[in-house]
């Protein structure tokens, strides 16, 4: 009996002795380095986010879109936040490095603000803008959350699931925004 004991022990012991070596593993591989840098990535992007919606939220002149913008500024303020209790959930001090992509869908929605006079076809403008922004923000969060998953980081997942929901749900809003009046309402404009 003893002896079954100490097998049994033995066994327990060096299964978790694997998977905490699976862990340190799954720390410092290669997936891990592109979480960190994705993570990088977007925590510069929604950075740059808190200053370029209210420029969006300024321009805008539909009440629902400006509804939709400002609610949407006080979430990123949120995920940036929350990006940060990533970063510490991971031992890492937040850090921001240039995300290229973000910085041209922002040129892009600003470009277009430039080019339109305020009303309805600036409004969709803004929208058609927005959701890009919406769109990559999506893609970037249903990554870095998968990443987190298969990293075994279950506090990250959480965190980035809250965020990627977010998303979506502003996605959503832009979209029945644009479909109950803006779209109408530009499409009647003279170009």
């Amino acid at each position: 009996m003893d002896k079954m004991k100490s097998n049994s022990e033995s066994y327990s012991n060096s299964s978790s002795s694997d998977h905490s070596t699976q862990n340190k593993a799954m720390q410092s591989s290669q997936l891990m380095k592109l979480f960190e840098d994705e993570l990088k990535d977007i925590y510069w992007a929604e950075n740059a986010l808190t200053k370029a919606i209210p420029k969006m939220i300024k321009k805008a002149t539909s009440k629902q879109l400006v509804d939709a913008l400002t609610n949407h500024l006080a979430e990123t303020e949120d995920q940036v936040e929350r990006l940060e209790k990533v970063f510490d959930s991971i031992n890492q001090k937040p850090e921001a490095v240039k995300c290229e992509a973000m910085a041209g869908l922002i040129k892009e929605a600003e470009d277009i603000m430039d080019e339109c006079e305020k009303g309805a076809m600036c409004d969709a403008g803004i929208v058609s803008a927005a959701q890009k922004v919406e769109h990559y923000e999506i893609a970037t969060y249903g990554t870095l959350r998968q990443f987190a998953d298969t990293l075994g980081l279950s506090k990250a997942v959480t965190l980035l699931q809250e965020t990627l929901d977010e998303e979506k749900a502003a996605d959503s809003k832009l979209s029945e925004v644009a479909t109950s009046t803006i779209n109408a309402d530009a499409s009647q404009v003279e170009a």
